[in-house]
């Protein structure tokens, strides 16, 4: 669990604080994402966790232990870190690279090897095809991923991204997403991530973060706050087509109900609903089969589904 408890910080000269009264908790296996607008303290924060910057006010907590109270060094050790940029060390090997913190730790050769492959593993890379790779050999998902297994070798219980996917191509972004989520579920890390990507924070989080000025706005599941945006600036920054977003965390099973529909296409339960809106717009149907199963979607149970809450103009 990661708890920040009225965490502020204040940079020499800056006129109002980078990070004011902070108060969020992170439960242990789930992960939170930080997310608003340039300069309003998402960075700062992840970085005071591992204390890359100091806070001056307030208490972090790792499962219940001031971060302040741990050495510094050891503290780092023991939470992965995956770099905006990527941060690989360039004169090194993928499989240098992936054990570095290991190494530190002083893990025996034959274990670190073990741990090597089975993180290369894990996040798709083949270990014969791979290790020996240096970097610039990469692509830049593949260069993510490698960071990825390198922030994981050590099997940390936190793992802190910053921008994680900022070098990586759209095409292959929303897939590498998807797969670093999957992860990070099987493997039960409590994660804090920052990003400027409102879709990135709906598809990695189960919470959400909206930090202004410094200061928490507010936090909550991707649909509630998609739903139930807490003022007009969270309905403002999550954008006017939050119904979409919102659609796109929705399954059909989610909405599909009872009935027979002989006549309709068939939709898997398990694809989005606003998948199943663009079906339905693109063939011009109110209603689809459920595939493998006696239930119907409908075009109504669609709009129910996505419902949200009115919210005053700013």
């Amino acid at each position: 669990m990661i708890r920040f408890e009225g965490v502020s910080k204040r940079f020499a000269g800056a006129p109002a604080p980078a990070v004011d009264h902070l108060d969020l908790t992170v439960p242990e296996g789930t992960t939170c994402v930080l997310i608003g607008p340039s300069g309003c303290g998402k960075s700062t924060t992840l970085r005071m966790v591992n204390r890359l910057i100091e806070p001056d006010a307030g208490r972090i907590t790792l499962s219940g232990r001031d971060v302040t109270a741990c050495d510094p060094i050891a503290l780092r050790r023991g939470i992965g870190y995956v770099l905006q940029g990527i941060g690989l060390f360039p004169h090194r090997s993928v499989a240098r690279n992936v054990a570095t913190v290991p190494e530190l730790l002083g893990w025996p050769k034959v274990r670190i090897a073990e741990r090597v492959d089975a993180m290369l593993d894990l996040v798709g890379l083949d270990p014969a095809t791979y290790r020996e790779r240096r970097p610039d050999a990469l692509s830049g998902g593949q260069r993510q991923r490698v960071g990825v297994a390198r922030a994981l070798a050590a099997d940390p219980p936190v793992l802190l991204m910053d921008e994680p996917f900022g070098a990586v191509d759209p095409v292959a972004r929303a897939r590498l997403q998807a797969e670093i989520v999957a992860i990070l579920k099987r493997l039960g890390k409590t994660v804090l991530i920052v990003t400027h990507d409102i879709d990135e924070a709906m598809l990695m989080g189960d919470c959400v973060a909206l930090m202004r000025g410094g200061r928490l706005v507010q936090a909550d599941a991707p649909q509630a706050l998609l739903a139930a945006p807490a003022d007009a600036f969270v309905a403002s920054f999550v954008g006017q087509d939050r119904a979409l977003r919102r659609l796109a965390l929705l399954t059909v099973s989610e909405a599909a109900e009872p009935g027979a529909a002989e006549d309709a296409p068939e939709i898997g339960a398990e694809a989005s609903l606003r998948d199943a809106l663009s079906a339905m717009l693109a063939g011009g149907l109110t209603r689809l089969a459920v595939a493998g199963s006696p239930r119907i979607l409908t075009l109504d149970a669609i709009r129910a589904a996505g419902a949200l809450a009115k919210v005053a103009p700013p």
